[in-house]
């Protein structure tokens, strides 16, 4: 293990601490832990919701996707600008006015308001697939974390998970959504820069650049065409990677909950063009780590997720190439922090505010929310140690989760009359069944591969519409009778 790597590393983290601390003291209820007290500026709004989304999947899943089935997988970049930007044009400023509308801190909080539930389910339906996909969103960030410290430390796995565990609960305990946001807008433009550096000079070190990439995709047998084939094949597939990432926006808790700690609802138009080119600009520089990767490597990888790794170990001093593969731990730890907050908000504020202690005061909660980040931290370690999925393929299993569970009711809580709680309540459960068996019902149905977010969006719109249509019809048939 080099001691310049070491440095780096311990250099890093010692500023996200610092972040914390100096966070700490502007905590004194549960609300300014979990929001903030609706008190940041566009620019870290902005910047923070979309650090939020890009985990180590930015740095590794992704570009792993290019490096090894070609430049056709740029369509879920494509998909992921589309649904954030449409998430910002349609659900943030309206999110942000309604949650302040109805004193709601929480997706559970502002459902249940939003469709006047007095029983309790909408709350606590929301809550459990909340923490649900979220413990196995975070659990994908930490398997990232511990390749990573296996390929570069040479640490072991696990020991490298509980390492970035443990940072991540303490500077997400001291402060909350306040450090959160201020750690990601310190971490996206970290990041930034790191992506956009190593895929240039290695670009630069290529005999013959784009010429290289060409010869080595032919040589390898990976198709360079952002459309492989004009073919019913092809087209689906294209469709089926844009909608089955981009619809997901909608009902990602860990992105769309940023929008409500704005101090001014106005703001968010100026936030959406700040963050839309922060995502432009990173998700062509990871597509471009992929292909420079093809030509840069002469062998085909072992390990493909780690092409940024290795990359960076090639070019750079281990004191530099310690501080670029930071960009790495900033994508996860961005990721990770938002997540943490937001299940531990809900274990607070959904279960034990309105469950165990109704009466609690503002001291007590924030003593609970805090506590809860360490239960969902150590939660999402459990599942991570299981080691039984890639990266790629546990954060699809959760974001189409989230999205099929929550993604139609956000949207119809805002924009739809119609919809009611029962509606709601089927919604939710039926996207979140369909994302948890799509994949194993999918061969039956079809041969092609449908990406779980489709079927699951639009079951639970569905369930969503019939079921408050029926129960609006029933209802006023019974009134009608008395």
């Amino acid at each position: 293990m080099s001691t310049d790597i070491v440095i780096a590393f311990a250099v890093y983290f010692s500023i996200l601490l610092l972040i914390g601390y100096l966070s700490h003291k502007k905590q004194k209820t549960a609300a300014d832990f979990i929001m903030g007290n609706r008190s940041l500026n566009y620019w870290v709004i902005a910047l923070s919701a979309h650090a939020s989304d890009m985990s180590s999947w930015l740095f590794m899943g992704f570009p792993a996707a290019i490096y090894v089935r070609g430049l056709s997988q740029a369509w879920i970049a494509i998909g992921l600008l589309m649904g954030m930007f449409l998430t910002w044009q349609f659900v943030a400023k309206k999110l942000r006015t309604l949650t302040e509308q109805y004193d709601s801190c929480t997706l559970s909080t502002f459902f249940e308001r939003r469709f006047n539930d007095t029983s309790g389910t909408i709350r606590t339906v929301t809550a459990l697939m909340s923490v649900i996909f979220l413990s196995c969103y975070l659990a994908a960030g930490l398997i990232g974390m511990g390749i990573l410290f296996e390929s570069v430390f040479g640490i072991d796995y696990y020991v490298g998970m509980t390492l970035a565990t443990i940072v991540v609960i303490t500077y997400t305990f001291s402060g909350g959504f306040i450090t959160v946001a201020w750690t990601d807008l310190f971490q996206a433009l970290f990041l930034l820069a790191m992506i956009i550096i190593v895929p240039s000079v290695a670009y630069m070190k290529l005999a013959n650049g784009a010429q290289s990439i060409e010869s080595s995709a032919l040589a390898k047998q990976i198709n360079l065409h952002i459309m492989p084939t004009v073919s019913k094949d092809s087209i689906l597939t294209i469709l089926f990677l844009v909608f089955g990432w981009g619809l997901g926006y909608f009902g990602q808790p860990h992105i769309i909950t940023k929008f409500m700690g704005i101090r001014k609802a106005e703001e968010l138009t100026k936030s959406k063009y700040v963050g839309m080119t922060w995502m432009v600009i990173t998700l062509t520089a990871a597509t471009f780590v992929g292909l420079v990767g093809i030509a840069y490597f002469h062998d085909q990888l072992a390990k493909p997720e780690l092409v940024f790794v290795e990359m960076v170990k090639s070019l750079f001093h281990p004191l530099i190439g310690g501080f670029i593969l930071c960009g790495i731990i900033a994508a996860s730890i961005s990721t990770m922090d938002s997540q943490i907050l937001v299940c531990s908000s809900v274990l607070s504020e959904d279960f034990y505010k309105h469950i165990v202690r109704k009466n609690a005061s503002p001291l007590e909660l924030l003593r609970v929310t805090r506590g809860a980040v360490i239960v969902v931290a150590l939660l999402a370690l459990f599942i991570a140690f299981r080691k039984s999925a890639t990266v790629m393929d546990s954060v699809s299993y959760a974001w189409s989760g989230l999205g099929a569970s929550f993604g139609p009711l956000v949207l119809m809580s805002l924009y739809s009359k119609k919809a009611n709680k029962y509606g709601a309540v089927a919604g939710i459960i039926t996207g979140g069944l369909a994302a948890g068996t799509w994949e194993h019902i999918n061969p039956y149905i079809t041969d092609y591969t449908i990406m779980t977010m489709i079927p699951g969006f639009i079951l639970s719109s569905l369930a969503i519409y019939s079921v408050s249509a029926l129960t609006s019809c029933k209802k006023s048939v019974v009134e009608a009778r008395n």
